[in-house]
């Protein structure tokens, strides 16, 4: 980084405003409604709420400090001000440093910050940024590639207490005001199941899908991958309009995600449900990943799930698929961690993710003293069980047989800290919206042995895990 940037965030870092009041409140009997009435309330223009490991939610908001990132430049917002500086092609990079800046600030005791993990940030990165980092660069496209804010407030609510840590009084008396008033009544959310027609939502574009891994299948053949994660999207009727939150609470209530969540931030809407985590990256070092691939439906029946679990561990396509994805991730976490820290803890567990079952594996490591958190995420993003095998090649057969860019979907939300913790969780099972626009997307694992029917039906399968629970705004 030269002088100059490096000058340039420690400018920006000394204009944002450290979290200076805290409290601690009795804990919330429903944390998870309390998080998305939060979401609801409007406190600022952009917001996120992420659940976290250990079903512990967080809330965060704010609108004056941000970090956007794309092909050629970045911004940094804070205290009515913008800087800005070149990225030359090494976005992740310049991304990283800015924030790290914030870091510096925290070692210089002149931020305030009571907890010990430093100050947090959220955020998200488009599936593109894996061109610039494994591929054609030219194919990241001209939108941003990575956006974070640092919130005025920010409210934990665990299964011991409720944290609120906010810039000023002001803050921390809205989000108390909101958290003092009784639950009924504190939203206007719709409860009411989505219209009949889901399967033919879920069905939209699946003859084109056929065809597109049909193709793919031929790549693999000729040898040019041995696995790519191909997807569809799947439009929403354009005269109905997605209620963000209330989608949110209702999937998460019938879903079983690694983690979960539901923002306004950096031009996406999204509610989610993810599968895996891209990776988890503690203060102290230790980094995992938890590669998911290989997919049966699970419904009502238990007979009838564990038959189809029986199934998946026995399917030749599905454990080829698995073990080529965890081999990958393996080289991957090597490529950061300490000579010998990387194992399997895990291998082929099969974990329930709403309406599909995984098989799951979980690679963890240790970071190298000269790594850090953004040097394993520019390895091991985006996720090799959405992308594929080699990772380059499968981006370069994604952008020929794809229907477009992806933007959030394949990418990641994050929540880090100044203290060097990152948990990124994969942007699959979810909504979103930009504009006026909302969609679903789903992708299957693409082998040699696949079949476009096969393919299109897992990708239905995982729809559903989202679109029953789709909720939409009163007319």
């Amino acid at each position: 980084m030269s002088t100059g940037s490096r000058n340039t965030w420690e400018a920006w870092a000394r204009s944002v405003p450290p979290l200076a009041c805290e409290s601690t409140r009795e804990p919330c009997p429903d944390p998870m409604a309390t998080a998305t009435r939060l979401a609801r309330a409007g406190l600022a223009g952009q917001y996120v709420v992420y659940e976290a490991d250990g079903g512990v939610w967080h809330f965060a908001a704010g609108s004056d400090v941000s970090v956007t990132a794309d092909t050629g430049g970045i911004t940094a917002r804070a205290a009515g001000r913008t800087w800005t500086s070149r990225t030359d092609g090494r976005s992740l990079a310049a991304f990283a440093d800015a924030l790290s800046a914030l870091r510096d600030e925290d070692d210089e005791g002149s931020r305030g910050e009571e907890n010990a993990g430093g100050r947090h940030f959220y955020g998200w990165a488009a599936f593109e940024l894996a061109h610039l980092l494994h591929a054609d660069p030219a194919s990241a496209g001209d939108r941003p590639l990575l956006h974070a804010m640092v919130p005025s407030v920010e409210v934990t609510l665990g299964g011991d207490s409720t944290v609120v840590r906010a810039v000023d009084e002001a803050w921390a008396r809205k989000v108390a005001d909101l958290l003092a008033e009784p639950a009924a009544g504190q939203s206007s959310t719709r409860d009411e199941p989505v219209p009949e027609g889901t399967e033919g939502i879920i069905a939209a574009g699946s003859a084109a899908y056929g065809q597109a891994v049909a193709r793919t299948v031929g790549d693999i053949r000729a040898g040019l991958l041995e696995k790519a994660v191909v997807s569809r999207k799947v439009p929403l009727p354009a005269e109905r309009h997605p209620d963000f939150p209330a989608t949110y609470l209702a999937g998460r209530r019938a879903n079983t995600p690694a983690r979960s969540y539901l923002l306004d931030l950096g031009g996406y809407r999204a509610a989610g449900f993810s599968p895996e985590t891209v990776l988890e990256v503690g203060d102290d070092g230790r980094v995992s990943t938890q590669p998911l691939a290989g997919t049966r439906a699970l419904g009502a029946d238990p007979a009838e799930n564990e038959r189809r679990r029986a199934e998946l561990l026995s399917d030749p396509k599905e454990i080829h698929e698995h073990a080529v994805s965890v081999r990958l991730a393996w080289d991957e976490m090597a490529a950061v961690c300490s000579p010998g820290s990387v194992v399997v803890e895990e291998f082929m567990a099969v974990r329930p993710r709403g309406s599909v079952q995984h098989l799951a594996s979980r690679v963890t490591g240790r970071l190298r003293p000269d790594t850090g958190p953004w040097d394993a995420f520019a390895s091991l993003f985006p996720a090799i069980t959405a992308t594929g095998v080699s990772k380059r090649a499968a981006l370069q057969t994604l952008a020929r047989h794809e229907d477009g860019p992806r933007g959030l979907y394949g990418g990641a939300v994050f929540r880090g800290s100044t203290g060097g913790a990152l948990d990124a969780a994969l942007v699959l099972r979810t909504l979103i919206g930009t504009g006026d626009e909302a969609w679903l997307r789903a992708g299957a694992g693409v082998t040699a042995q696949s079949s476009p029917e096969r393919e299109i039906e897992e990708t239905c399968e995982k729809l559903r895990s989202v679109a029953p629970y789709l909720r939409f705004c009163a007319d």
